[in-house]
This record gives C-alpha cells, sequence and structure tokens, in this order.
C-alpha cells in the first residue's frame, strides 16, 4: 500500500513537469514563428521628404551651387546687392529668398549656361508686380514657395525652348513650388480660385506644368495649363480673361426662310421656337 501511495505521489510531480516542459515548448515555438515572420517581412524605405524642388534643381544651382557662383566672380555680389536693394525699395523682398530670383532655367546645364543670373537692371521692374501677387495671393492660398526660374536670357531661353514671347525673357516671370505639401489638385484648385478672384485685377498670368511647378507672371490675364483630368485648370480665370473676345458674326436669315421647328441638336429638351417655353412634345 505504502509503494502504491508513493507511486502515485511521484506521478503528480511528473505530470506537472511534463506540462510545464510543453508550455515552455510552445512558447519558444510561437517565439521562433514571429522571428521568421520578421525576418521574411521586407524592410521598407522610410518615406522620401517633401522636396518638389528636386524635380528641377540639380547640383549646382542649389543653395550651394549659389554660393559657389556668386564668389566665383567679384562682381556678382555688388549686383545681387543692389538687386535686393532694388526688391527692399519696392517693398518685395523676401516674399521669396533673393538668390532663388537668381534661378536661371532648368536645363542650364544641357544649354552650358549659368545656373543664375542678375537680370538687366531695366527688366527689374518688371518682376515687382509679380511678386506682390506671390505675397498677397498665392502665399495665402498654398503657404510659402520656392522659386526654381526667373530670368532668362534670350539665348537660354532658345535652347530651354521657351516660348518666343516668353516673359522671363524681361523677368515679369517666375516658376515657383510649393514647400508645404500638398496634392496638386488641391494646389490648383487653391490657385486657381484665388487667380478668379484677384489675377484680373493684378493683371496676372497663371499656368501650370505637370508635377507641382507653375507660373506666375505680370503680362497679362490669362491662364493656361490642364488639370489631372484633362480640362483647362483654371476654367473661371479662363472664362474671364476671353468674355471681351470678339464673338462670330450671327448668321443672317434669308428672307421666306421657314422658321425653326426642331430643337437645335444635342439639346433635344429645348423648348421650340414659339412654343411659349414648354418643352418639346415626345
Amino acid at each position: 500500500m505504502d509503494r502504491l501511495r508513493h507511486a502515485v505521489g511521484l506521478g503528480r510531480p511528473r505530470r506537472l513537469f511534463k506540462r510545464r516542459i510543453w508550455s515552455r515548448l510552445r512558447r519558444m515555438s510561437a517565439v521562433a514563428a514571429l522571428l521568421l515572420m520578421i525576418q521574411a517581412s521586407p524592410i521598407l524605405p522610410a518615406p522620401a521628404a517633401w522636396d518638389p524642388a528636386a524635380d528641377y534643381i540639380t547640383p549646382g544651382q542649389d543653395a550651394n551651387g549659389y554660393r559657389s557662383w556668386v564668389f566665383a566672380d567679384p562682381t556678382r555680389m555688388p549686383a545681387v546687392t543692389a538687386f535686393h536693394n532694388y526688391l527692399t525699395s519696392a517693398g518685395v523682398a523676401y516674399v521669396v529668398p533673393t538668390w532663388q530670383l537668381l534661378r536661371t532655367a532648368t536645363d542650364w546645364t544641357k544649354c552650358g549656361a549659368q545656373p543664375f543670373e542678375v537680370p538687366p537692371t531695366g527688366e527689374w521692374p518688371n518682376i515687382v508686380q509679380t511678386l506682390r501677387y506671390v505675397r498677397d495671393d498665392v502665399v495665402p492660398a498654398v503657404g510659402q514657395v520656392e522659386a526654381v526660374s526667373a530670368y532668362r536670357n534670350a539665348t537660354l531661353n532658345r535652347c530651354a525652348l521657351g516660348a518666343k514671347e516668353s516673359a522671363h525673357l524681361h523677368f515679369s516671370a517666375v516658376d515657383l513650388v510649393p514647400l508645404a505639401a500638398i496634392n496638386r489638385g488641391a494646389m490648383m484648385q487653391r490657385l486657381c480660385a484665388s487667380h478668379a478672384v484677384a489675377g484680373q485685377r493684378y493683371g496676372v498670368g497663371l499656368g501650370f506644368y505637370t508635377k507641382m511647378r507653375f507660373h506666375v507672371d505680370s503680362t497679362k490675364f490669362r491662364t493656361w495649363g490642364r488639370n489631372d483630368e484633362g480640362t483647362t485648370a483654371c476654367a473661371r480665370s479662363w472664362e474671364l480673361a476671353h468674355a471681351n473676345d470678339v464673338a462670330p458674326p450671327a448668321l443672317a436669315v434669308l428672307p421666306g426662310a421657314a422658321p425653326l421647328t426642331a430643337p437645335v441638336p444635342g439639346d433635344p429638351l429645348a423648348p421650340l421656337p414659339g412654343s411659349g417655353g414648354g418643352s418639346p412634345s415626345k
């Protein structure tokens, strides 16, 4: 009897020991499986920092490139200082950094041109109204902006395939990108809404390139460019800009011609002439 009791007493610790072993093995298996999953999972790259200017600015036209450029010729710093002082006197300094307004064209390297250029002094007044609009209407709409291209001399403009009458030739235009993260659709919507209200008063043109780059100039009130749906980006501004276009003369009705008795094609629900405004019969 004592032997039986002793055997029963020993059986319980053994069972408890086995349970603990199996419990530990299960935990170890779970940890091993988790480690395998972690090792098998791809390491995703960190999201890229917001930098829309990177699509247009190459080394040599960035801040370090500007420092190298301006100190490479002793005549450049005095010219830059004079230009900055002019902007200050006109009340438009610091709308964007002065050095960014000296950026030439994105294709400056392909064209063998300078990355920066101080425009001729006679062209300086042309940028003032443009910067006023940027300060008063662009920045409130989309936040601070970076200038990626402004003045282009005639040789560079031809090489960069700029328009023959480009506003960049006379330093009344600047191409910009927003510094605050925003998608293209929202950017265009905000800029177009502001332009429809104030663009005509400032005499400013607004245009859009691909991606996040847009154009502002003070040559005349107009708009160009298309949104992601392929329609006119600033439809209301376009209507305002073309409101005074001369309409084609109406076709004369020959004497004795029979009156129109059917709706104009494309508008089947238009009222019939002489019907008192009712809908056409079905």
